[in-house]
């Protein structure tokens, strides 16, 4: 209560002090005040384009380098809108206690706002992240186009662009793909009981080393798992480059290549079968039904 009787007061200050300013104000107060803040609009502009080449050139990144020049940016337009203010005549003080306490009950309702945009600096001066890169978060997985001052901006590998917010971001886990230039993927093999398990090894790695985007070094591996049901499984593992387009390209290559060394070297990749067993004697009849569908009959003899 006392702070809206404040408000109001300070608000009634403010309004009767930009009334007696702008009764006597002339053109060329008007034309002043209407060149200065244009001119902080253009000056702005430029130093936002400066202040992004210079943090670029030094250690910060992509984001560090849009989001200081942003903020120097409004810098200039705030201290040009003020000046503009003054050659009016309009004074400050007044109207900076109204907007002290309207501020005050404003930041309690744009909480969220405020919370995404100190999350978005923190975001952008620990840099786990650059624009480019392929990062996962909060359960999408996409290419890093923009972080601004509420949101991280992805698009997907299916083409939409997805908004997720900076605080959210900043508070989940994020997977970087791309960070170390390279990343390794799994392909699991499985061949047949009673396969030369050395010869099989051998024909895995020739295979994948045989494919364009396979790096020599680290060199692929391939290792017996575990044995299977139906197949003794061989977990077949190379480097490539990180971004996602390479890592499909490159598994379907390896896959194929693998299939085509099995064949030719008559090592079986088994199915999933089951054996069945009958613990009583005699003969297992098939009784054909309409419609193509079978059913087992016992002999009874």
């Amino acid at each position: 209560m006392v702070m809206w009787v404040v408000s109001a007061a300070l608000t009634e200050e403010a309004e009767e002090d930009l009334g007696q300013a702008l009764e006597g104000l002339t053109a060329g107060n008007w034309v002043s005040a209407g060149a200065i803040f244009l001119g902080s609009i253009v000056i702005s502009r430029l130093v936002h384009r400066l202040v992004s080449r210079l943090v670029q050139r030094g250690d910060g990144g992509g984001q560090a380098a849009r989001l200081m020049g942003r903020v120097f940016a409004s810098l200039v337009v705030a201290v040009g809108f003020v000046y503009s203010l003054q050659v009016l005549g309009v004074r400050l003080a007044p109207l900076l206690g109204a907007l002290g306490i309207g501020g005050l009950a404003l930041a309690f309702a744009a909480q969220s706002i405020l919370e995404n945009v100190f999350a978005s600096v923190l975001l952008q001066s620990r840099r786990p992240f650059r624009l480019g890169d392929q990062i996962e978060t909060n359960d999408v997985e996409g290419t890093v186009e923009d972080v601004n001052f509420r949101t991280v901006v992805l698009r997907t590998y299916a083409g939409e662009k997805v908004l997720i917010p900076c605080a959210q971001v900043l508070n989940a886990a994020i997977t970087n793909y791309t960070a170390k230039g390279t990343r390794r993927t799994t392909l699991e093999v499985g061949v047949a009981y009673g396969t030369d398990l050395e010869a099989a090894q051998r024909v895995l790695l020739a295979a994948s080393a045989s494919v364009d985007g396979v790096r020599p070094e680290p060199a692929p591996e391939a290792w017996v798992e575990q044995f299977g049901e139906s197949s003794i499984d061989f977990a077949l593992r190379w480097w490539h480059l990180p971004d996602i387009a390479t890592t499909w390209r490159v598994r379907s290559g390896v896959a194929m290549a693998v299939n085509a060394a099995f064949d030719e070297a008559g090592i079986e990749i088994p199915f999933p079968q089951r054996t069945l067993g009958f613990l009583a004697g005699g003969e297992l009849g098939i009784k054909v039904a309409r419609g193509g569908e079978g059913e087992a009959e016992r002999d009874p003899t």
